[in-house]
């Protein structure tokens, strides 16, 4: 794995990145978190282990993030992770990994450009109309995990995510809060692994 500033639609930005063989995961953090968060859980060491070729993006929304400038519009950001992914993979499908904010951006760039499937934890803002009118035309794999003692995102609002996505699915974290991949880590190594082989086969 390799650390780089790569420069995207205008910041420069950290990203951790592992090349391998197969379809791109791209992480991209919450709010209140960087790449690191990845490191921290050691999903990027079991992806290196197997060879999953992958990038950890710190973001221009994040308030910790190793980005310049920082902004929080939605379009922008989603600019960076597009050119980002096409810098590293060129023209490889990805797998999205968005907690949080970074969930939302990842719901707005798929309805823009082609994913291989999303893995969402508690993203916010995820029934915006503009949202909602694209999903009933996914047909890719997505996995929503939220946690029960959440209390920034609803279950409510994502039970009503999982029904309105084609192929969606929620699964809850029972105990867990609103970073729910770091209270069970390994359970979301599983979630990952899951939606990753799903994926493929798309």
């Amino acid at each position: 794995m390799n650390e780089k500033t790569l420069k995207a639609a205008g910041y420069q930005c950290k990203a951790l990145i592992s090349q391998g063989t197969g379809v791109p995961v791209v992480f991209l953090h919450g709010f209140s978190y960087t790449s690191d968060i990845w490191q921290r859980i050691s999903v990027t060491q079991l992806l290196e282990e197997k060879k999953v070729p992958f990038m950890a993006l710190d973001m221009p929304y994040g308030s910790k993030s190793d980005c310049t400038p920082k902004t929080h519009d939605p379009e922008a950001n989603v600019a960076v992770a597009k050119e980002a992914i096409e810098s590293v993979f060129n023209s490889e499908v990805p797998v999205l990994v968005g907690a949080s904010l970074g969930g939302n951006i990842a719901l707005r760039y798929a309805e823009r450009f082609p994913v291989r499937g999303l893995l969402l934890t508690a993203p916010a803002c995820a029934l915006e109309q503009s949202l909602l009118q694209a999903y009933s035309n996914w047909s890719f794999p997505v996995r929503v995990i939220w946690g029960s003692e959440d209390n920034i995102i609803s279950g409510e609002e994502m039970r009503t995510l999982a029904q309105k996505l084609p192929n969606g699915k929620l699964v809850t974290y029972e105990g867990a809060d609103h970073s729910a991949y770091k209270n069970d880590p390994d359970r979301f190594k599983r979630d990952l692994f899951e939606l990753y082989v799903a994926a493929e086969q798309m």
